[in-house]
């Protein structure tokens, strides 16, 4: 059929403003960040980089005040400049949905952009929105989403679970303590943090020692830890300490702050959710940026300052301090003799309990007054040191005094239970196997004994290991 000119040159015009359409549309779905970045489809890793409507990288974190209240993040495109949490009380069908049986709250979100050329990784613009959900009882079960829309929308995620801490205070409580993910994250430790929820999945918080990932603004990186942990992160909350790849020229990782949602309540720094405490039930938990202190002498006065006031002015019986690199490292090479000069005398004099650490590509556990090595039963002990592996990248170890215990090329994470007198804790590997074992009592006088226990596998060294 043959087409009048009017109606030719009409259907070209149509074309062409559909085209000029077409166009627009694409330039903004990159100029407010949209997911589907059709010039980087063919970036093999662009699910985990690029951001959507829908929420991802959601994790909880634990507050100052972890009974009452937890706070949670999450990252969109950036056309989504408000995002919100709705909580209420978990209930046996799907009441939670109707009318006054949920509380909204606004997030503050704030947009970003990062490009890490180091690793040629594109520019990733998103939307990063934080909320603090309190007013909560303790002791009680509650679910909470995080998106924007109409109530059906699919631009709000799931609706996840998340228990308050008991009010009696010596209700014992479990967490899980990883030390370096770091490498191959997505590949490699991934089955390392999904067979710890497996095994406890009633847990209570996981802590992470430094070192998450290797670059500290790649976004593919990223992606890959928050892949690994997947929903894990979204109802089990978490604190983190950062490691020396957190931070690049001594500046904290610009991906910190926006993906986390820490206490702001360390020293009178920046404003950094690095240095901070809290008080979870009858224990007092400190993060030491050990890389910050490494890294900037001029603010170590302050920073010691405020550690012993955190700890002179504990209340709770028990003391955990996490850090990344450690106090006594397990490689004569790896030493850090500042950091030991500086904090042991804090340590000794508030009798902290649990030092857990990272860095060391290796496992070591015991402690400076370890003379009676070998004993089950060891009186008047010290503090308990740790050092911890739970991603691929792995180094040799040197059998040294302080150690109880000590393993190479084994991925470990730690259970560790918490009651009124006794922390019972427990290393594992992948496949679920006993690799450290104790139990460690205190009484009302702040005695304390260890109880070293049985375990299941053998010593692992590398040099055993070669051809198995």
């Amino acid at each position: 059929m043959k087409l009048k000119p009017f109606t030719l040159i009409l259907s070209l015009l149509i074309l062409l403003i559909v085209n000029l359409g077409y166009a627009q549309d694409n330039e903004d779905l990159n100029t407010h960040g949209h997911s589907h970045y059709k010039s980087f489809s063919k970036i093999a890793g662009h699910k985990l980089i690029f951001p959507s409507e829908v929420p991802d990288r959601i994790i909880v974190n634990l507050t100052a005040d972890p009974a009452h209240s937890f706070a949670v993040n999450w990252r969109t495109q950036q056309s989504v400049d408000s995002a919100f949490v709705e909580v209420a009380l978990e209930s046996h069908g799907p009441e939670l949905r109707l009318p006054g049986n949920s509380r909204r709250i606004l997030a503050k979100t704030q947009l970003f952009e990062n490009e890490n050329i180091r690793d040629k990784e594109p520019k990733v613009l998103a939307a990063y929105h934080s909320a603090l959900v309190d007013g909560l009882e303790p002791g009680k079960i509650y679910v909470y989403r995080v998106g924007y829309g109409t109530p059906n929308a699919n631009t709000w995620s799931e609706w996840f679970q998340i228990e308050m801490p008991d009010a009696d205070i010596n209700t014992p409580f479990s967490f899980v303590y990883f030390g370096d993910a770091q490498n191959d994250v997505k590949s490699m430790w991934s089955r390392v943090i999904r067979k710890s929820y497996k095994m406890v999945p009633d847990v209570d918080f996981m802590l992470h020692a430094g070192d998450l990932i290797n670059h500290s603004e790649s976004n593919e990186e990223w992606g890959e830890w928050f892949y690994a942990g997947s929903y894990i992160h979204a109802t089990v909350p978490s604190v983190m300490t950062p490691g020396n790849h957190e931070y690049k020229d001594g500046e904290l990782s610009k991906l910190w702050k926006p993906q986390f949602n820490l206490p702001q309540n360390g020293p009178q720094l920046e404003d950094m959710e690095t240095y901070y405490t809290l008080d979870y039930q009858n224990m007092k938990l400190i993060s030491f940026d050990a890389e910050q202190f490494d890294e900037h002498p001029e603010s170590r006065k302050k920073v010691m300052e405020w550690l012993e006031k955190t700890l002179s002015t504990n209340t709770r019986k028990w003391i955990t301090l996490f850090m990344h690199y450690p106090i006594y490292s397990t490689a004569k090479g790896r030493d850090n003799k500042v950091l030991r000069e500086a904090l042991k005398p804090l340590i000794d004099k508030y009798k902290v309990d649990l030092v857990l650490q990272g860095h060391d590509h290796t496992y070591a556990r015991g402690n400076d007054l370890n003379k009676d090595q070998g004993k089950t039963i060891i009186s008047d002990v010290g503090t308990i040191y740790a050092v911890s592996v739970s991603g691929p990248k792995m180094y040799e170890s040197q059998d040294q005094e302080w150690m109880a215990r000590r393993g190479e090329f084994t991925q470990l994470f730690q259970i560790i239970t918490v009651s009124k007198n006794t922390i019972k804790y427990q290393a594992f590997t992948p496949l679920g196997g006993l690799y450290d074992s104790f139990e460690l009592q205190k009484d009302d006088t702040g005695a304390k004994k260890l109880i070293n226990q049985e375990v299941e596998l053998p010593l692992r060294l590398k040099k055993n290991l070669i051809g198995e």
